[in-house]
């Protein structure tokens, strides 16, 4: 895996993507958990959520957005960049082992005086290829 790479705003085209696959396991949820406080009984409870329409724990849906947030800050443009919006819509759950990828695509390059605003697509799948979180991210590339 890389470590990470550095698209200056000078470098960045229109289309230009990058995504990022991480199995989600037991540990992250329990992790993410601990970390935020939510512990809503959906993620952290097996004979809660089998009481929901899910019937089975499902991860928390800032989990998978967390893997957008990661592409932009390693990946595209990487280091430096910094994180001004994102609208998200959550269509299906995140279940324990499920395999997801965050996609993020460039779709606008705003100049301004002193900085440019750069706007990404941003989709999260699951394994099956269905849409788990979808949205726009607004962001200051590195110079």
């Amino acid at each position: 895996m890389i470590d990470y790479v550095n698209v200056k705003e000078s470098e960045l085209q229109i289309g230009q993507s990058m995504e990022v696959s991480k199995k989600v396991t037991e540990e992250d949820v329990q992790e993410f958990a601990r970390v935020t406080g939510d512990m809503n009984p959906a993620h952290t409870d097996e004979e809660y959520a089998q009481g929901t329409q899910f019937k089975t724990r499902i991860a928390h849906g800032m989990l998978g957005a967390g893997l957008i947030s990661a592409v932009l800050g390693m990946y595209l443009p990487g280091p430096g960049t910094i994180y001004l919006g994102q609208d998200l819509k959550f269509s299906n759950p995140i279940h324990f082992d499920d395999v997801i990828t965050a996609k993020v695509t460039l779709n606008e390059l705003i100049p301004k005086k002193n900085f440019s605003l750069a706007i990404f697509e941003t989709v999260v799948t699951n394994q099956d290829g269905d849409i788990v979180i979808s949205g726009k991210a607004t962001v200051i590339p590195p110079k």
